[in-house]
């Protein structure tokens, strides 16, 4: 889709034009100026009641003039001077969702009448951009009118002046929709395979060196403990690696990596039959980690960036592991594996020691790696451990900056005694008290030689019920990150 900005509304010309209405007080300048335009008829209906102007109310009018569109849309802002992030996601949401369903091509936004409580106007250009691309997404793939689903809207003009703004919106909204198709994808067609390859299909588009590592190479690198999760199943793991070289040459790169399992039944350890379809779902730290390096690509920033996916997929059969099979990890160290539910740790263990080798200026890992967070934070925010006290600020300053949420939990040292074993230096669970946090010391024991933090998006990944799909999340947050770091 085509983004432009323009300064103000007698400039521009568009299929369909949305402005916005407070519920009381003055007309914003851009209303004001389609009002005066239209003999006053914003303001008779608002007066009349027919649009009060609550937030994220809308009201499509045909042309009130043809000197500036063909229809016009009212959105809603409610009282006040301004909006809080939830109240103007909602106002988004709700133009996307007018709009995409009309056959207009060129809409033009009057952005400038959207101010957001504590943000500056490039910060406000930036979300629109990313939450009206957002808004547009469909999952396209497997429906026969599928075709029919897609916008119809092909050039969005916001109303503003920062252009280095609009590009991270759209460039954070690509990388979301990427991210979203991954994790919406099923597991018969999303397997590690299949993201080993759109990996390499990302080299073909931007220019990024791809390693994989199969389970060969895991093998001679002693990566047991990853390679234990996909032994019950038919499909090969694979250790991926993308490096964007952006910076100088021998600057030691920011490292992401994404948890990547495909489909999980729990293995041995199998899972309750009911929801278990969500569990595709299991490999959205990964489409997150795609979808960032896919922003930051078409971002272009003057940096060195590695993208790290620990792809798996963990099945029962008569190849499996099984509880109390204990492994030996890259590192060293070995691990009682006490149930095979608990995977994602395995997997990433053995990642983030491999990802050693870099000298990491730092390294995030994104994984929906427990219930226990769901519980402790719901969707709203995602949880964040980390060993390092600035880069964890660095995170929670991307996360409010992109309005993508995080919330910083404890890693305490007493936490660990948890994963105490009697026949192996740790096991993979640490019982039922303190589940998210005992599955981040475990991966704490295999950061030691880097700033490391940890992202648990188990719920905030994705949604379930009649909204059921990937968020897309955190790849907003993950981007400004690493922008900040360049």
């Amino acid at each position: 889709m085509n983004m432009a900005l323009f300064d103000r509304l007698p400039n521009v010309e568009a299929d369909l034009l949305v402005v916005f209405v407070p519920s009381e007080g003055d007309l914003p300048e851009s209303t004001a100026w389609v009002d005066e335009n239209a003999a006053g008829h914003i303001s008779q209906l608002r007066e009349t009641g027919v649009f009060k102007g609550s937030v994220a109310q809308t009201l499509l009018l045909p042309s009130l003039t043809q000197d500036f569109a063909q229809a016009v849309l009212l959105v809603g802002l409610g009282k006040g001077d301004t909006l809080s992030d939830m109240q103007s996601r909602k106002v988004v949401a709700a133009i996307a969702a007018q709009v995409k369903g009309l056959p207009f091509a060129k809409v033009a936004v009057a952005s400038q009448a959207l101010v957001m409580k504590g943000r500056s106007e490039s910060e406000i250009i930036a979300l629109v951009a990313q939450w009206l691309n957002e808004g547009f997404y469909n999952f396209i793939g497997f429906k026969q009118d599928d075709a029919e689903k897609a916008t119809k809207v092909d050039t969005l003009l916001l109303q503003g002046s920062d252009e280095s703004a609009l590009a991270i919106g759209k460039a954070t909204a690509s990388g979301s929709a990427f991210a979203r198709q991954l994790g919406n994808l099923p597991g018969n067609v999303c397997t590690p395979s299949y993201l080993a390859s759109k990996a390499q299909q990302l080299a073909e588009d931007f220019p990024i060196d791809v390693e994989l590592l199969d389970e060969t190479k895991m093998d001679e690198l002693g990566m047991h403990c990853m390679l234990s999760v996909g032994r019950g199943s038919d499909q090969p793991s694979y250790l991926i690696v993308m490096h964007y070289r952006g910076g100088e040459a021998g600057d030691a790169p920011h490292v992401i990596l994404g948890k990547g399992i495909t489909f999980d039944t729990g293995g041995i350890s199998l899972k309750p039959g009911p929801k278990m379809d969500e569990m595709k779902y299991d490999m959205c730290g990964a489409a997150s980690v795609f979808g960032t390096m896919k922003a930051i690509c078409e971002l272009k920033p003057k940096m060195n960036f590695t993208a790290v996916i620990a792809a798996a997929e963990n099945m029962p059969s008569g190849h499996a592991t099984k509880p109390g099979d204990i492994v030996k990890t890259m590192s060293g160290k070995t691990v009682e594996i006490l149930n095979t539910d608990a995977e994602g740790r395995l997997v990433l263990c053995d990642a983030l020691s491999y990802i050693e080798r870099f000298e990491p200026k730092s390294v995030v890992d994104i994984a929906t790696l427990t219930g226990a967070c769901v519980v402790a934070l719901g969707s709203v925010n995602s949880g964040m451990y980390a060993n390092n006290d600035a880069l964890a600020a660095e995170l929670k300053t991307a996360g409010k900056v992109s309005a993508d949420k995080l919330w910083q939990m404890p890693l305490d040292e007493e936490y660990q005694q948890q994963l105490d074993s009697n026949f192996a230096d740790i096991a993979n669970i640490g019982g039922p008290e303190a589940g998210s946090v005992t599955a981040a010391c475990f991966l704490s024991r295999f950061t030691e030689s880097y700033p490391w933090a940890h992202l648990d998006i188990a719920g905030t990944a994705w949604s379930g019920g009649a909204n059921k799909g990937a968020s897309g999340r955190p790849v907003a947050l993950l981007t400004r990150y690493l922008l900040s770091k360049a």
